[in-house]
Parts: C-alpha cells; sequence; structure tokens
C-alpha cells in the first residue's frame, strides 16, 4: 500500500484539487500517478517516528466540516479511478468515508458513497465503534441521520429514540422480552439530546430515570438537551423535576 506523507507535494496537490473540487486536477494527477487512488496519505508506519495514523483520499472528500465542491463527483472520480469506498482510517479508530460523511451531515457526499457499494453498517466509529448512524446521532447530524434511515440503516433503540421514530422505539420497548431498564435510560437521554418530546415522554412513561447519568460523559438527559439547545425539552424536562449534573447530590 503507498503510503504518501502528508506534507510531500503530490499530497498537498490532491488534497487541494478535492476541496476545491477541481475535477480536472484531480483526473490528471491519478492518472500520472499509478495507485495514487488506494494511496493512503499520512504516516509511513516503517519510520520510527511515525504515529501510525493515515486516511484515504476519499476521507478527504468527507473530512470535518465537508461540503466540499463537487463532492459527489469527486467521490465517482476516485471510485472509478480504484479507491475503496470501504477504506478504514488508521489510528485511534477505523472509521471509513461513509463514518465521516455522517459526522458531516454531507448528504450529498454520503449517498455518492452508498450508491458506490458503502457498507451502511461498517463498525468503526470514534463513538463505541459503532456505524456511521452512531457517529451521525451522536454528533447531531440529523440530516445524515435521517437519511441513512431511509437508506437502509438498522436503527437501534437508541438511534430510533434520538430521532423520534416512536412506533420503533414502542415496538422494541413492548416486545417480549420487554427492552432492559438500562436500554431505556439510554434511549431516554437520547431522546433528550436529540429533542424529541414525545418519544421522552413515552420512555419516562416507560421506567426511565429522569436524571439518569451514562457512563461515557457525567450529563444528565437535562444536560444533552441543553447542549442541543432544545427549548422545549428543557422547559419540560424542568416541569418533570429533572435535574443536571453539578446538580445531584
Amino acid at each position: 500500500m503507498l503510503v504518501i506523507g502528508t506534507e510531500e507535494p503530490l499530497a498537498v496537490a490532491v488534497v487541494s484539487a478535492i476541496h476545491s473540487g477541481d475535477q480536472e486536477t484531480l483526473r490528471r494527477l491519478l492518472a500520472e500517478n499509478p495507485g495514487l487512488a488506494t494511496a493512503l496519505l499520512g504516516d509511513d508506519p516503517d519510520k520510527s517516528d511515525s504515529c501510525g495514523m493515515s486516511r484515504s483520499l476519499l476521507h478527504v472528500v468527507t473530512d470535518w466540516p465537508g461540503h466540499f465542491p463537487n463532492g459527489a463527483a469527486t467521490v465517482a472520480t476516485l471510485v472509478a479511478a480504484g479507491a475503496d469506498v470501504n477504506a478504514r482510517f488508521t489510528g485511534p479508530h477505523t472509521e471509513t468515508p461513509l463514518h465521516w460523511a455522517a459526522s458531516s451531515d454531507d448528504v450529498a457526499v454520503l449517498d455518492a458513497l452508498l450508491d458506490a457499494g458503502a457498507d451502511i453498517e461498517a463498525t468503526g466509529a470514534v463513538i463505541g465503534g459503532g456505524t456511521p448512524l452512531t457517529d451521525a446521532v451522536a454528533f447531531a447530524q440529523w440530516n445524515a441521520a435521517r437519511r441513512l434511515v431511509e437508506r437502509g440503516a438498522k436503527t437501534p433503540l437508541g438511534d430510533a429514540a434520538a430521532l423520534g421514530l416512536l412506533d420503533l422505539v414502542a415496538a422494541v420497548v413492548a416486545r417480549d422480552p420487554p427492552a432492559a431498564t438500562e436500554d431505556i435510560n439510554h434511549a431516554f437521554w437520547l431522546a433528550c439530546h436529540g429533542g424529541q418530546r414525545s418519544t421522552a415522554e413515552y420512555l419516562l412513561s416507560h421506567g426511565a430515570n429522569l436524571n439518569w447519568l451514562p457512563t461515557w460523559e457525567r450529563l444528565t438527559p437535562l444536560d444533552a438537551a441543553s447542549r442541543s439547545n432544545a427549548a422545549e425539552m428543557i422547559e419540560w424536562l424542568r416541569s418533570r423535576g429533572a435535574r443536571a449534573a453539578d446538580e445531584l447530590s
């Protein structure tokens, strides 16, 4: 696998072409440099000072903040040249380009990746090693999250709650055996994160802990709603006696 240092002229040139949406230059660089479409940009793993992190050109298309000019066309150009649509970031996590598109709420590029065969259920998210939907929900990228569901992504209870898919939430909660209390608490927290009051009301009526604290961060459902600026949710939670983490004894 060809690894190109991020400061090398070729890496700088191809990143510039991708981020500016310059299809002519990108096609020329791909034609002049065999193997570029599948190359990784980053550290050479054979060097002693390497951190071992690298990304594919499709990760460059989907990098934060996303929405680069001609992004969908760039995906098509790279895939036609041989780029692996399911290439993995190498480093502290193993996200695919689809994870990054989801995290950037870049629906056009997300669609282009899926149309090219990207695995909608790929694991490796920076959030708990989950799927692209996991990242989209965690980072409140709601357009991407809804499109992933539309395109067939499996929707666990928590993600369904965050998106306000009440029928799906109710079906899971009511199944036999019923959903575990911890799962209901998690779903309630995510409903508050997503500003989904009706779903939160349903989950609270089915045993959710109003002031549940997750293991990954010290934020109650009220804190999650506050971080999302969900004004109606905040008002409702306060009316039910919800408290912020710093108000708990």
